[in-house]
């Protein structure tokens, strides 16, 4: 048991990380969903882990792992446990029932960083659909916890919450209406698609795992100043500026940033704003070569980063024009051996960025 502290007057969470194969890193695991609970203003008051070989059906984690927590938080009470799991409603059940706090999972923490971040309608309307099909298997389980424990706090908010105390019905006419405003959108964003085609602009598509510099990147290649912040899902809403290469118009897109096990139902809900990545001409894949465990500085995860957002980039069917760009090479204390179409940059110093901008012009043939 490992413990994070930020700011005293925050709500408090513990957090409970599930490990279920070899191959998953502790330390990998623990980094990002503590990184994800201070994302949406949490004080992490501590971390318990356990590696899980036979599930416990009715708890995920073991009898022994329970009650350990169960003492642990006589002397260190909480607003909410977090297990870094997706759970069944009854799970959900049993936990909040053992600890006598308010539970959620992996996923509800995600979508209720979403729901904070989101500004525009479209972003509103996919986190709001993102929340309801996963609220809608577990409707009688967050009635029960929004009145035991309150209705307010992480969890708890966004665009979704309004809806809980609706019978399942409600919930699945609401979720039909959703995808249809959606598809609508869709649908213009294929006419705008076709606009551009038919005027040969071609487009790039600025993807990676979330807070590697994407916005920042855009920020330098077209000396704007999108909102920028370090930490995770600080912006959600695809952004689109124009771009002069050799004197011709491309449009580059930033898009919403990748994490491990994204749940299915933000890759649904997103599944339009994922298309900019698929139909674009090329992708420039941002990666931060720099980012460590917080509990272990030598342990690299940008390897698994780029494995994650490569594997999604492939599910959709994004195009193989990529180019890896690493990203705070300023803060590298020693540079590894790029291969084909790699390049080191720093959107900070501006290093690399001539070079990148040649690279990208040979890549789209301008």
């Amino acid at each position: 048991m490992k413990s994070y502290s930020t700011i005293s007057d925050k709500e408090k969470a513990l957090l409970v990380v599930v490990i279920t194969k070899k191959s998953e890193s502790k330390n990998r695991k623990i980094d990002e969903i503590t990184r994800l609970a201070l994302s949406t203003d949490l004080e992490v008051e501590g971390v318990f882990s356990q590696n899980i070989k036979e599930f416990n059906k009715s708890t995920v984690i073991g009898s022994g792992k329970v009650k350990e927590i169960c003492e642990f938080l006589k002397s260190h009470p909480v607003d909410v446990v977090i297990v870094d799991y997706k759970l069944v409603s009854s799970q959900i059940k049993n936990l909040s029932d053992a600890f006598g706090v308010r539970v959620i999972d992996r996923v509800g923490l995600i979508l209720d960083i979403f729901a904070k971040g989101a500004k525009t309608n479209e972003a509103k309307l996919q986190v709001k659909l993102a929340q309801n099909l996963y609220n809608l298997p577990r409707i009688g389980q967050l009635k029960g916890s929004d009145g035991r424990f309150s209705g307010g706090g992480v969890g708890m908010r966004g665009p979704g919450e309004s809806k809980i105390e609706l019978d399942r019905r409600l919930l699945e006419k609401e979720i039909d209406t959703l995808k249809k405003q959606i598809a609508k959108i869709k649908e213009q964003r294929s006419v705008n698609r076709r606009e551009r085609e038919k005027n040969a602009i071609k487009r790039i598509a600025i993807v990676g795992y979330t807070n590697a510099g994407k916005s920042s990147l855009l920020n330098v290649l077209t000396r704007e100043d999108i909102y920028v912040k370090d930490k995770y899902f600080a912006t959600l809403d695809t952004t689109s500026r124009k771009l002069y290469l050799n004197g011709e118009t491309v449009m580059i897109i930033d898009t919403v940033g990748f994490i491990s096990e994204l749940p299915h139902e933000l890759v649904d809900a997103f599944a339009s704003t994922l298309e900019e990545a698929k139909d674009a001409d090329l992708i420039l894949h941002v990666v931060d070569p720099t980012a460590t465990s917080l509990t272990d500085d030598k342990e690299k995860y940008y390897v698994e980063s780029m494995r994650v957002t490569n594997k999604v980039l492939d599910d959709i069917g994004a195009t193989k024009n990529r180019l890896v760009v690493y990203n705070k090479c300023d803060l590298l204390c020693e540079r590894f051996e790029l291969k084909r179409d790699e390049i080191f940059i720093s959107t900070k110093t501006k290093e690399g960025i001539e070079e990148l901008k040649q690279m990208m012009k040979i890549k789209l043939d301008i």
